[in-house]
């Protein structure tokens, strides 16, 4: 039997491929599940319980497939390991049902990005792709519909921990920087290995194309890659001039945004070449490719200020990118469930390009200590829509208001999405006034 731990995306994707392979499932989850899953569940006669685990019934397994949300210390993965049973991630059982050619992006910011361009491009040159893991597809529900013979996967670091025998054919480590260090006791070298499992059993046949100015990704790799897999480093001089085609009558055009979104680029079109695209495939993907929402979105320009919905920057690392991009003045809004974030590495960037600070937040504490001596104008508020109005207030022609939070968003809204829809509804309704 095998026992489904967490009945979210990843969880109901797990239980619907085991239940096609003809296994005993079932699916056990602490909290209430959601009644679209439940209706999934119930369709294809998959056994399940909420608001509560049978730990008698979980010591019985014989295989657990876990969850990424529910950390190590939670009750029934402490039964299970006390019982002997393995315990995979969603990840590891899908990789274990599939010859697909994996194509596997993880890192701490632009893995979103980096994962829906590679797919888009050989979508667009011909090439039988699937797309799955954090991107918001499980990789298993997929395979429970059909095998595609190319797969990318956008992993995060909570979906690495529980590998065994993945092995990406094309790993990309796009950065590492402080995240989620709450679920690793606030140790980073907790979390760069948990990141690093992206390369555990690759072999000469495989190739890492990583970000050669990373220390972490560097020095972790250093110790321990075989040195027979085959590695391609990016670093700034690489891109920093623009994306340049290796077919000298081709020009390669993106709208993406920002020196960042050049290294994501760069990474595709690495890997897009170590599959055996053609240049030319290359440039048609890569110049019809639009990203997807609340990453540097571009929502109106409203008396020549133009709004940006930039609600995925959880990190302080995202919205130094975000900040570096702009060449106008911003009004910053920012704010949410703070990760014990240190905003040093952004106060010369706030001190240059920010005209106001906008704390969208039930706690402002972090941002007004961190740039209470750095900006004349700081205003709080916990209403979208008041920040907007707040921001059209101050913005001149010309000037941007920058959503880019640098924090959760589990403060005042359901999830990131969440928060950047009513950006947006705030931003459109000012419009239709204006």
């Amino acid at each position: 039997m095998i026992v489904i731990v967490g009945a979210g995306e990843s969880g109901i994707g797990a239980a619907l491929l085991a239940k096609k392979l003809g296994q005993s499932v079932y699916v056990t989850d602490a909290g209430l599940i959601k009644e679209k899953y439940k209706e999934e569940l119930s369709n294809n006669k998959i056994d399940f319980e909420e608001s509560g685990h049978d730990f008698d019934r979980l010591k019985n397994a014989k295989l657990a497939i876990v969850s990424p949300g529910i950390p190590d210390t939670a009750k029934p993965l402490v039964i299970l390991k006390e019982a002997g049973v393995e315990m995979v991630s969603e990840i590891e059982y899908g990789y274990r049902n599939t010859d697909a050619t994996i194509i596997a992006i993880t890192g701490s910011n632009g893995k979103t990005t980096t994962t829906g361009l590679i797919y888009h491009i050989l979508r667009d040159a011909g090439y039988d792709v699937a797309v799955g893991g954090n991107y918001g597809i499980a990789m298993c529900r997929v395979l429970a519909e059909r095998q595609p013979d190319y797969f990318v996967l956008e992993l995060s670091s909570f979906q690495l921990e529980k590998v065994d025998t993945f092995k990406a054919d094309i790993a990309i480590i796009l950065n590492i920087t402080p995240d989620h260090l709450d679920r690793y006791e606030y140790n980073m070298d907790l979390y760069v290995a948990a990141k690093m499992n992206i390369v555990n059993n690759q072999t000469k046949e495989n190739i890492i194309i990583y970000n050669g100015d990373d220390r972490y990704i560097q020095s972790n790799l250093d110790s321990r890659i075989l040195p027979s897999t085959r590695r391609i480093p990016l670093s700034t001089k690489d891109y920093i001039t623009g994306l340049v085609s290796t077919d000298t009558d081709l020009v390669f055009q993106s709208q993406l945004k920002g020196v960042h979104n050049l290294f994501n680029a760069s990474c595709a079109i690495a890997a897009c070449r170590e599959i055996g695209l053609t240049e030319t495939q290359i440039a048609s993907g890569l110049a019809t490719f639009t990203n997807m929402p609340h990453r540097m979105e571009s929502i109106a320009v409203i008396k020549g200020v133009q709004y940006i919905n930039d609600s995925k920057a959880t990190n302080v690392d995202a919205v130094f990118y975000a900040l570096d991009a702009m060449t106008t003045p911003v009004i910053w809004i920012a704010g949410g469930a703070d990760k014990g974030n240190d905003y040093a590495q952004i106060d010369q960037l706030v001190k240059e390009k920010v005209k106001a600070l906008i704390c969208l937040t039930a706690y402002p504490e972090p941002l007004t200590t961190a740039f209470g001596d750095v900006l004349d104008e700081i205003i709080i508020t916990e209403d979208v829509d008041e920040a907007i109005r707040v921001a059209a207030h101050y913005a001149q022609e010309g000037d941007t208001v920058l959503l880019s939070p640098a924090c959760a968003s589990f403060d005042l809204f359901n999830n990131y999405m969440d928060r950047g829809e009513q950006f947006s509804d705030a931003v459109n309704k000012l419009s239709r006034y204006e």
